[in-house]
């Protein structure tokens, strides 16, 4: 997906929209057609379930592994891996920044999934994972439009990338079964593994998260950044939309009966999710204001907390409890309430910077 650059002077409202390229700014368009094409082949092909699961990578079948692959590699190899150090001293937006998206965005994921969905197990589960896994890719997308600092996003998407790796099963065991069990709920089925969730986020996200830091090591030494960013990312950036498109044509060929025919259901997934992307961003706002981070870092801050990695949800829900399960089905749910969401919140950014960051 290609980001333009956008002048901090330009009217940052009316500037919206135009700074999207025609796919990033029709992304809902394109996941609903995508929805609905799935919907059709799952009627009309009877016998799919069976041919994706024919080659599997682990649990998943090669298809959607493909696909999950494929739309986790370009943003991961827009990263510029060399650009830390500055970033790295601001001890009160790094602080912050691991509380916020490690502690409390996951905790209160896990209280919202348990108000609204305590009597669906699977989609409580589904949206715990959603929860855990913490912002890689379109959040520079809007980071860029509201005007946040790049480099600091840079930063917080590396380190939320690498400390998934190591951190995202521990977390899904915590969740899932260690504090349940504490509070005397219920905990997930005994057939939970730790270890397949560790799995599904080494190869998901550290297989691309290493080939992206190649990408971009071996290309600026062989042509320059300029290069790279001015001429190859622009090609490679639209892969990511098609990434995430084919893998949501084959979800939801896969999950069209548990979505038509039950839709309240859906409706369920929808409203805790949208609770959390207004409530983390503007938690995130309130207390990047109050540290005095400025604008652009409290905007940076605000993104990376709300935004999550719905790839990473989708690809662990998946391989943990399959690709009809009602886990995945919650993780194909978040990028439609997300995207629309995040894009509205680009505009309450930009009217936060006139009204509460004057200066």
């Amino acid at each position: 997906m290609s980001i333009k650059t956008i002048n901090p002077s330009t009217s940052g409202e009316a500037a919206v929209v135009g700074k999207l390229s025609t796919l990033d700014r029709f992304l809902p368009v394109w996941i609903i057609a995508a929805m609905a094409l799935g919907l059709l082949l799952g009627k009309f092909i009877p016998g799919l379930n069976s041919a994706l699961d024919t080659v599997k990578v682990g649990s998943v079948s090669l298809p959607i592994s493909i696909g999950l692959l494929v739309m986790m590699y370009p943003v991961l190899a827009k990263v510029r891996y060399n650009e830390t150090g500055k970033v790295l001293t601001d001890r009160k937006l790094m602080i912050t920044s691991l509380i916020i998206n490690w502690v409390a965005a996951p905790a209160f994921m896990f209280a919202l999934a348990w108000i609204f969905v305590p009597d669906l197990p699977e989609y409580r589960t589904g949206l715990i994972f959603v929860g855990l896994a913490r912002c890689i890719a379109m959040v520079m997308i809007w980071n860029d439009l509201a005007c946040g600092d790049r480099e600091a996003a840079t930063v917080l998407v590396l380190i939320n990338s690498v400390f998934q790796v190591f951190a995202f099963g521990a977390l899904g065991w915590f969740y899932l079964q260690v504090l349940p069990g504490w509070l005397g709920l219920p905990t997930t089925s005994a057939d939970f593994s730790f270890w397949a969730i560790t799995a599904s986020v080494l190869i998901f996200l550290g297989i691309p998260l290493l080939a992206g830091f190649l990408t971009r090591a071996i290309g600026e030494k062989a042509k320059g950044r300029d290069w790279y960013e001015d001429k190859f990312l622009p090609k490679l950036g639209p892969w990511a939309l098609y990434g995430l498109l084919f893998t949501i044509v084959l979800l939801f060929a896969l999950q069209g009966g548990s979505i038509t025919s039950k839709p309240l259901d859906v409706a369920r997934i929808a409203v805790p999710l949208l609770v959390y992307f207004i409530v983390v961003f503007g938690f995130s706002m309130i207390i990047g204001r109050a540290l005095k981070l400025g604008y652009a870092k409290t905007t940076t801050l605000a993104f990376t907390a709300s935004g999550n990695n719905f790839e990473l949800a989708i690809a662990v829900a998946i391989g943990t409890f399959g690709v009809t399960s009602g886990q995945a089905l919650a993780g194909v749910v978040g990028p439609l309430i997300e995207v629309p969401v995040l894009v509205a919140l680009v505009y309450v950014a930009l009217w936060a910077r006139k009204r509460f960051f004057a200066n």
